[in-house]
């Protein structure tokens, strides 16, 4: 489960992520849940169907499949996978009873989210047939989940219908998402910016899944920026301390024009460049201490195409992801 503040690059990490985990020729699926597509957006296809999809070939020539899972689609697929009445579910949707339902329960649409994904953790080549004995159908399941403001609630909703169905299809069905989602093969991950806001919103949503009694896996600093200069001439630009003199004399030398009026932005953006990797230190060391392994993912100017995601693919597999 990857989530993570709006604007941190949640879907980017799930689908790097994937693909770190699918480097050593796995197959593993990546989900989504909120609609949006960002998930075939970013590997670049068509809009994904309620059908699962090979979407890209990570190194080692594992496979990454994606499905973007619709509330719609699910129901139909439940009631017939326990009640035998799709007709019935698809006579439902044209008359707008799963909207009516979702509005007046919303939590019914995230159980039929997160059954979809949890199903698919547990599935084995062979269906039932297999009798539970085959290999799994897929290594990994990546659910590029809610942001940190719902994820706890939206994990933990199949143990609140389990409450209140005692028995049957509907209990036995929440029972096992719940068990997926709780086992201690499933992690939660936080995706966070090295900013103040992003990293309080993944300390925050940590603490609710540990309540929750979830486990938490990485913790992703994401846009990470790589200090340009050494570790003393950062710490004394940060205070401002720029020989300014120093660099007009060497663009003098290299007969730049306007050598003092150059040397005086160059030093200004020097003590930012400073005074932002100092800045995003602290929140680095912020998230360290709470406690999961953290992780970093570079900051790559000219926004993420597929090239990039394999980039920061391979940073994950570096740092003994799918390993």
């Amino acid at each position: 489960m990857v989530s993570g503040k709006g604007g941190t690059g949640k879907t980017t990490a799930a689908g790097a992520l994937a693909l770190a985990l699918a480097s050593d020729g796995g197959r593993v699926l990546l989900v989504e849940v909120e609609g949006r597509q960002g998930i075939a957006e970013l590997f670049g296809t068509g809009p994904l169907p309620y059908a699962e999809r090979k979407v890209a070939v990570a190194r080692g020539g594992g496979e990454v499949f994606a499905l973007a899972v619709d509330a719609e689609a699910a129901l139909m697929e439940y009631l017939e996978m326990f009640y035998g009445i799709r007709r019935a579910g698809q006579v439902l949707t044209r008359f707008g009873a799963v909207d009516f339902a979702t509005t007046i329960a919303p939590g019914v649409r995230d159980v039929l989210l997160t059954g979809k994904a949890t199903e698919a953790v547990r599935r084995r080549e062979g269906g039932r047939r297999s009798r539970g004995q085959g290999p799994h159908v897929y290594d990994a399941v990546v659910l590029d989940a809610p942001p940190t403001g719902r994820i706890a609630q939206f994990l933990c909703v199949n143990a609140e219908v389990a409450g209140l169905a005692r028995m049957g299809p509907i209990r036995n069905h929440a029972d096992k998402a719940m068990a997926t989602i709780r086992s201690s093969a499933t992690a939660v991950h936080f995706v966070a910016l090295p900013e103040e806001m992003p990293a309080q919103e993944a300390a925050d949503g940590l603490a609710e899944i540990r309540e929750a009694g979830l486990h938490p896996g990485f913790v992703l600093l994401n846009m990470a920026h790589e200090p340009l200069l050494a570790p003393e001439a950062l710490e004394e630009a940060e205070h401002g301390e720029v020989d300014t003199d120093a660099l007009a004399q060497g663009l003098k030398a290299v007969r730049l024009d306007a050598p003092k009026e150059t040397a005086a932005a160059l030093a200004r953006e020097v003590t930012e460049h400073a005074q932002r990797v100092g800045a995003e230190s602290a929140v680095r060391e912020r998230l360290r201490a709470l406690g999961p392994p953290l992780l970093e993912l570079p900051f790559l100017g000219g926004g993420i195409d597929t090239d990039a995601l394999f980039r920061i693919a391979d940073r994950l597999t570096a740092q003994g992801v799918g390993r």
